[in-house]
């Protein structure tokens, strides 16, 4: 009983001086530790958006793509044959 008294005080005392409760500490660490992904990717995107490297960015995905796309193509060829015909046949 006494210890229960002595960590209520600690916890106000704690509060009192400016200090959080270990309740606000597990709050917050659950929710960086819920959504930290997300902070930082908005974080990085704000960086990107004012530093105008997006364009760069663009460029390389559309780069990228496009060497995975012919990589597939040149692999798959009776495949892509096939569904380009079915497609270009629905028109």
């Amino acid at each position: 009983m006494s210890e229960n008294k002595e960590s209520n005080n600690k916890n106000s005392n704690e509060i009192k001086n400016g200090f959080t409760s270990s309740y606000e500490e597990n709050s917050l660490n659950q929710f960086v530790a819920k959504y930290g992904g997300g902070i930082i990717g908005g974080l990085i995107a704000l960086i990107l958006c004012f530093t105008e490297l997006y364009k760069i960015l663009v460029s390389i995905v559309i780069i990228l793509s496009g060497v995975f796309i012919g990589n597939y193509v040149q692999k798959n060829k009776s495949n892509v044959k096939e569904k380009l015909k079915q497609f270009i046949d629905r028109f």
